[in-house]
């Protein structure tokens, strides 16, 4: 876990989620505040990585061995995670995200509602989300640099952060804008003239797009949880990492390729079930 490269992967891994969640979380704002609310969640998350940074150097210092259980601890929460998402989908629970949207729409029309307090309680509830996605980006990132100097460490995971955190919101940005830029393009192509014609196709195209992207990405960064949490685990079990050199040992070249996605992701997917259980279980216990 001495490449940085190995590090970029793994933290871009988490790229997909953060980017759905993220965008999900401005949702149901008004869309001439959708940009100040972004980055009062950027700034809120520039934060996380202030406070994160530190503390992750000093448990790497003080206590090397942490970082390698805060790994695994990632590792599975990630997949947890991730079979939640899938549990959410496909199994029956209390409310749809149909019901959660009409909500949702309810409460934004209602003239009574307190506009600031709804944006500072969406910010906050970005901000908390963002600092356990933060924690897992800066524990992989620390991973990766582990066993280096403490000044090396600093500069790995600073970097890291800084480019993860300016990239996921710069883009999360241009997600929540792309329908109204759709909208703009519509509307500007009004006229008769060929170029007014194109403008409105792209803009009606965009319009279509829109949606279907935040999807994607959910999807991407549900298989996402899976392969990174699960690459996780199987890196830092011995057990699981000898199985899977065995298996690629006995697998053509096209399967010693895929081998490890699959491999990874199956472990990913089992470590997840294994989770949901647990949590579920105590959460019914208690």
């Amino acid at each position: 876990m001495s490449d940085d490269k190995g590090g970029g992967k793994k933290t871009a891994g988490v790229l997909g989620d953060d980017l759905a969640l993220n965008a999900k979380q401005v949702t149901g704002v008004d869309p001439k505040r959708e940009l100040p609310v972004v980055w009062a969640v950027a700034k809120g998350s520039f934060i996380n990585k202030l406070i994160l940074v530190p503390l992750a150097l000093i448990i790497s210092a003080v206590f090397p061995i942490g970082v390698t259980i805060l790994l695994m601890l990632g590792g599975l929460f990630l997949c947890y995670e991730g079979m939640e998402k899938l549990a959410h989908k496909w199994l029956p629970h209390e409310e749809s995200d149909d019901e959660h949207k009409k909500k949702l729409a309810a409460a934004t029309a209602d003239e009574n509602i307190d506009i600031k307090a709804y944006e500072r309680k969406k910010i906050k509830g970005a901000i908390r989300t963002d600092f356990i996605l933060s924690a897992e980006i800066i524990v992989i990132a620390l991973g990766v640099a582990q066993g280096e100097s403490l000044l090396t460490q600093a500069i790995v995971v600073s970097l890291i952060a800084i480019v993860m955190t300016s990239g996921v919101y710069g883009l999360v940005a241009g997600i929540v804008k792309f329908d109204d830029a759709g909208l703009a393009l519509v509307k500007a192509g009004q006229g008769d003239s060929r170029f007014d014609g194109f403008q409105r196709k792209l803009g009606q195209v965009i319009l279509f797009l829109a949606p279907k992207l935040m999807k994607f990405l959910s999807v991407v960064g549900m298989i996402a949880m899976f392969l990174v949490g699960g690459g996780i685990l199987v890196h830092g079990l011995p057990f699981l990492h000898h199985l899977l050199e065995g298996l690629n040992a006995s697998m053509g070249a096209v399967m010693t390729v895929m081998m490890p996605v699959l491999f990874n992701g199956g472990v990913g997917l089992i470590a997840g079930v294994m989770v949901l259980s647990i949590v579920t279980g105590m959460k019914k216990l208690f």
